[in-house]
């Protein structure tokens, strides 16, 4: 399933629907970003939060498993953008194909 070929609102819509279902990877997220920030870091990849997430749930937590698609990783730092937007450069972004930049002289 290329993510590319479908559209970005339809994305953003599993996206939500992923992040309701799963809280427990959001509140993973705003934990190690915010250990981040604490620590003094302007600049971190989402990438490496959400693969520390991921190896504090298959190797240091037991019960069931999920797996986080890496489609989902991009979204997770446009929600803490718009969650902590005095933290919104903690992690650079890309436009997605089919998203619409609310200020083109900004990032999204």
């Amino acid at each position: 399933m290329a993510t590319a070929r479908r559209p970005f609102h339809v994305r953003q819509i599993e996206f939500d629907r992923w992040n309701t279902e799963n809280p427990m990877v959001w509140k993973y997220f705003e934990k190690y970003s915010f250990e981040a920030v604490h620590h003094g870091r302007e600049k971190i990849s989402h990438w490496l939060i959400i693969n520390r997430i991921r190896w504090e749930v298959y190797i240091v937590t037991t019960g069931k498993d999920f797996k986080i698609s890496n489609d989902l990783i991009a979204f997770y730092a446009r929600f803490w953008r718009k969650t902590y937007p005095q933290h919104k450069h903690l992690f650079n972004i890309k436009r997605m194909s089919g998203e619409i930049w609310e200020q083109e002289s900004d990032e999204p």
